[in-house]
């Protein structure tokens, strides 16, 4: 505790040593023509030596400002800049030593201005234009050989947190695009992780638009953040990349290269990579390379460690998984107004893991619990190819088509045991299981968008179409040994044992056709009011074709059709969907509304066991979209959204056809089910100070279900499970939030604080043993973060997480569960002495409820220690994966109906040498700072 008490006490000292050798700078900013007070006017001083920026503000909604900087003897410079005026400069020689009070200040309107250009070359470290905020890269101060992810970090308002999500003043970033295009991909990680900074020239953040909003100009739909990342001029021509390779003990090892040639509006880049070590997607992370279990994170992956690309998985988070990845990415500008973007990427990924498990099933009468062990293998690969061709005929009118095309295989062997026990400890059922499934996967389709404007501002018509085939041909061999023990004499009979011995091929072949178009026209009424009326057209078809096959011990082959186990299902959804809306567009309000009428044609029809059936259903509901948002400030915004939304239930769940192909459940389709119906809602509230450098931010939002299609199952003494679905009105599922985050710095310290919380609560229910059940379950998750950072020399960063989740049940046994975790992390990374990079990421995971037989806690300690050679190009490394051998994966879960706790296969302890080497050549003149090296092209 007195350690404590000494920390808290040097950081007050600290705090209070810089208000005693700090000055202030205040004062009002008035636009000189029409005395009228200026808000987001950059207020900056400069180092007059060398014009790197040394701290900055802008002007709040009444032209205030102030701004609090450290004493110095240095000369520096006070500037005042904003697009379209003159700056005021003000040269201080001898340095700051007493505070500035400047009364008003006028800004005069720049006589030569020539679009966005500012007659002055120096450009401010902040702009903000409409709905643009844009960062002057120069401005901030990082290391020579730093990537975009580091120079992200030092932009006011921008946070990424240990997962990698990115949020700007509380908005998360979902799209990162280098000079307005995809590099690789849309979620932009290859990009922040690998392009050097020094080539950047701004940052822009903009709201993320779809294509159509692009191309007609359209606020926003969406509530996240787009960055952009310009190439300057001087380095929009040159050759750079990386190249890794690490082998280790237990013979793990890694191998990475991404290489990049920019040439004006051409960009041609490739990159690879290799490995046995659980890292599925794409990194190249400078402290631990692609080594996972800490800060590392890779391209296209989820919360557990997997990725997806055109509905195929790779990976999860479970098992140890090898991977390879082989990707090019290729843009240009042929001829003026007509730019291709394109794609193609090779994964394979191949998963092996051993799975414990322990699920038991609420019952209103008690309950069951099944003890599971599986070994399993996943091996999967798929080619992707996608392009965009955008063409702009003329001044008014834009096209973009965009195909696409997959071609993959999934393998997967599942072998494996169950026992399932009861309350008095009777088994009630036992199996076990040799499978293995073969599938093939392919897609094809794309998009087309067409927008024409007219000379009348506001005033488009667009155009779209999006079409997409997938097809999916699988194998699977079910091997399978299941025996189910009565505890009574059912239905008169006698044996109370029954066994279900299957040795089966079933060959399943599925096809889904989407189709969708529409056409809106939009008219203003007034600057800022624009009424819309749009036509879409849908069409979605489902085809799931069986054929199960027994094994034939006289010919020795899967000769004998399985009837019970064969059929033909086939769904499909056409829906018309004229509508009407308006639009308001003001400086600080937006809003869209529209409304229209969805007329629905549903059919479905069956062939199993000779018998066909066939489902029509004609349906009217109304359609309803809106959204928008109120923007106080610059910086403090108010978003609303809401939506209501039709989905009609699967040809399983609709036609009366028995499915046996589970030997544990049934399944029976209801003919009488009527469409999920669903009202979808969120309002989020968001504000950051630049001033202060503090922001927060709140959401909320959910689904509320007038109709949704559950579950109801009921199980015989052997419980052996029967499935099937009914209409239940009043679910829901919410989620909610908040964070709030600080700097302060002050010389080359800077301490960054961070409070959040996300939460969710849902209503689910349904009917187990012809009851309904009701459930209420509620999520908090709490965290608190600090980082420190000594200019680019240390970094340490603690961070603790607290999950609470709380389930409530109604005509269960049991009338509540519940589970807690705690999660602390710290992050430490040295760049001292010169050429030495040390890095730490250490994991303490707690969780409490965990069942007898499972470990509730443990370690997770990576390290990584290198050194910089030649010129700092070459960098050799020592990293060890989990110091401690503490790592495991454990879980609970909490569901409606069951809780089950399981134990996945994990990497162990293993020590890895690597080297890095760093390529860097461009068409531009030596940076005067020095550091990175560059050559002139003949």
């Amino acid at each position: 505790m007195s350690k404590l008490y000494f920390l808290l006490a040097a950081l007050l000292a600290g705090l209070s040593g810089f208000a005693q050798n700090s000055v202030t700078f205040k004062g009002k900013i008035l636009e000189a023509k029409t005395q009228v007070p200026m808000e987001a006017v950059t207020v900056y001083i400069a180092s007059a030596k060398d014009s790197t920026v040394i701290d900055y503000t802008i002007t709040d909604k009444n032209g205030n400002f102030n701004l609090s900087t450290r004493k110095t003897e240095n000369a520096v410079i006070f500037k005042v800049s904003f697009i379209g005026f003159k700056e005021i400069e003000k040269s201080y020689d001898k340095g700051l030593n007493a505070n500035v009070d400047y009364g008003v200040l006028r800004l005069e309107e720049s006589e030569n201005l020539l679009g966005e250009v500012i007659i002055k070359q120096e450009a401010p470290p902040i702009r903000i234009k409409n709905d643009t905020l844009e960062f002057n890269a120069a401005s901030f101060k990082i290391r020579p050989d730093a990537n975009v992810e580091t120079l992200l970090k030092q932009l006011p308002g921008v946070e990424i947190d240990n997962e990698g999500k990115i949020t700007v003043n509380g908005k998360e970033v979902n799209q990162i695009l280098v000079n307005g295009k995809p590099f690789f991909d849309k979620e932009g990680k290859v990009a922040l992780q690998n392009l050097p900074s020094d080539i950047i020239n701004k940052v822009q953040i903009t709201d993320t638009k779809t294509k159509k909003e692009e191309l007609s100009g359209e606020k926003a739909s969406s509530n996240n953040a787009s960055i952009n990342l310009t190439i300057d001029e001087d380095k929009n021509k040159g050759f750079f990349g990386k190249i890794n390779g690490g082998y280790g003990t237990d013979d793990r090892y890694e191998s990475s290269l991404m290489l990049n040639y920019f040439n004006n509006k051409r960009k041609i880049s490739v990159l690879a990579s290799a490995n046995n070590i659980n890292s599925t997607g794409f990194t190249m992370n400078e402290i631990f390379d692609s080594m996972g279990g800490g800060r590392n994170y890779s391209v296209w992956t989820n919360d557990n460690g997997s990725f997806g690309i055109n509905n195929m998985q790779f990976g999860g988070g479970n098992g140890i998984t090898t991977s390879q990845l082989l990707g090019l990415n290729y843009g240009d500008e042929p001829f003026k107004n007509f730019t291709i973007n394109g794609s193609y990427f090779f994964n394979g990924a191949r998963s092996e893991n051993a799975n414990r498990t322990r699920e038991t099933t609420l019952l209103s009468t008690g309950s069951f619990t099944t003890e599971s062990t599986a070994k399993t293998v996943d091996d999967k690969f798929a080619h992707n190819v996608s392009f965009e061709f955008e063409y702009k005929i003329d001044s008014l009118t834009t096209i973009t088509i965009s195909p696409k095309l997959m071609k993959g295989r999934a393998f997967n062997e599942n072998i494996g045991a169950s026992t399932t026990t009861e309350e008095n400890g009777r088994i009630s059922r036992e199996s076990s299981r040799d499978n293995f499934s073969n599938t093939d996967n392919q897609s094809l389709g794309g998009n087309v968008y067409v927008n024409r404007a007219f000379k009348r501002k506001g005033r488009f018509l667009s155009l779209w179409i999006d079409d997409e085939h997938t097809k999916s041909d699988g194998m699977n061999r079910n091997l399978s040994l299941n025996t189910f023990y009565r505890d009574t004499d059912e239905d008169g009979i006698t044996d109370l044992t029954e066994t279900d011995n299957r040795n089966q091929k079933r060959f399943d072949r599925n096809l889904t056709d989407n189709f969708s178009s529409g056409i809106e026209f939009s008219e203003p009424l007034k600057d800022s009011i624009n009424i819309k009326v749009s036509l879409n057209y849908s069409r979605e078809q489902n085809i799931g074709d069986r054929h199960t096959f027994d094994f034939d011990e006289a010919t020795q082959t899967y000769s004998i059709l399985n009837d019970s186990i064969t059929n033909y299902l086939r769904s499909g959804v056409r829906e018309i969907n004229p509508q009407a809306g308006f639009g308001i567009r003001k400086s600080k309000f937006n809003m869209n509304l529209n409304v229209g009428t969805s007329v629905y044609l549903f059919e479905a029809n069956s062939n199993y066991l000779g018998q066909q059936v066939s489902i029509s259903q004609e349906r009217i509901y109304p359609s309803a979209n809106l959204w928008g948002g109120y923007n106080f400030t610059k910086s403090r915004s108010l978003w609303v959204n809401y939506s209501f939304d039709v989905n009609f239930p699967s040809a399983a769940q609709i036609l009366p056809v028995t499915d046996v192909s589970d030997p544990l459940n049934t399944r029976v389709g209801n003919p009488f089910l009527s469409p999920n119906k669903s009202h979808y809602t969120y309002v989020s509230f968001r504000d950051y100070d630049f001033a202060t450098k503090s922001g927060w931010s709140i959401y909320g939002g959910g689904n509320f279900f007038e109709s949704q299609v559950v579950s109801s199952t009921t199980y015989d003494s052997s419980r052996k499970s029967t499935t099937e679905y009914i209409n239940i009105s009043g679910n829901s599922n919410l989620w909610f939030g908040g964070n709030w985050n600080k700097t302060i710095k002050h010389d080359a310290h800077s301490y960054r604080f961070g409070l959040g919380m996300n939460g969710g609560y849902n209503r689910n229910q349904g009917f187990v043993e012809g009851e309904m059940f009701d459930s209420k379950s509620v999520r908090l998750s709490p965290r608190v973060s600090f980082n420190y950072d000594y200019g680019e020399l240390l970094s340490i960063g603690p961070r603790y997480d607290f999950t609470y989740n709380e389930t409530n049940y109604t005509n269960f046994s049991t009338d509540k569960q519940s589970n807690l975790t705690h999660r602390f992390t710290l992050q430490t990374t040295s760049y001292w002495p010169k050429h030495v990079v040390f890095g730490n990421d250490f994991t303490y995971t707690y969780n409490s409820n965990i069942a007898d037989g499972f470990k509730k806690d443990f370690y997770l300690w990576n390290m990584s220690l290198g050194y910089n050679f030649l010129g700092d190009h070459l960098l050799a490394k020592v990293k060890v994966y989990d110091v401690l051998n503490q790592n495991q994966n454990t879980s609970r879960s909490i569901s409606p109906t069951y809780i089950r706790d399981e134990e996945n296969t994990v990497l162990k302890r293993y020590a890895m040498f690597s080297l890095t080497y760093k390529l860097d050549k461009f068409a531009g003149k030596k940076k005067p700072e020095g550091g990175r090296r560059f050559w002139m092209f003949d």
